[in-house]
């Protein structure tokens, strides 16, 4: 069966780069105390990666949205140093893109994982959104 994304294909790959800043550290996003990078940050990075892989294949009125992410933090990454992830497409099933996951600052590895995507029409999921809206306005707000 042929891909419903023929510009998508297992292999491709994505990445994302960040020099760590006061605005990524645990502490500033609530997510610890000590001032490295906050894992939180790391998730946004690496799905950045997979946005880079993913989204300029995707034809117009496209869009892949995230719908699970299992990833380890395994070391942390001072203040100032760079940030590289790398997402790197394994499995397209239907509409969904399967991703690995690695991150790496500019000593070692700081994490790894995998990451599920899955594309959706983007006018179609408006509607659906703007359904969802009028049905709890018109709960919450009865005429």
């Amino acid at each position: 069966m042929a891909s419903l994304y023929p510009e998508l294909h297992p292999g491709a790959t994505g990445h994302a780069t960040l020099t760590v800043g006061e605005e990524h550290t645990a502490p500033h996003v609530g997510s610890g105390v000590i001032r490295v990078l906050a894992t939180p940050v790391l998730v946004n990075l690496m799905e950045a990666a997979a946005l880079a892989c993913a989204e300029s294949a995707l034809p117009p009125g496209q869009q892949s949205l995230g719908i699970a992410l299992n990833i380890r933090h395994i070391a942390a990454t001072p203040v100032g140093m760079q940030v590289r992830a790398q997402a790197k497409l394994e499995a397209v099933e239907g509409r969904t893109l399967t991703f690995s996951l690695v991150a790496h600052d500019e000593s070692e590895l700081i994490g790894d994982g995998t990451h599920q995507r899955v594309v959706v029409n983007i006018g179609r999921f408006d509607e659906r959104l703007a359904k969802k809206v009028a049905s709890v306005n018109a709960r919450l707000n009865p005429a």
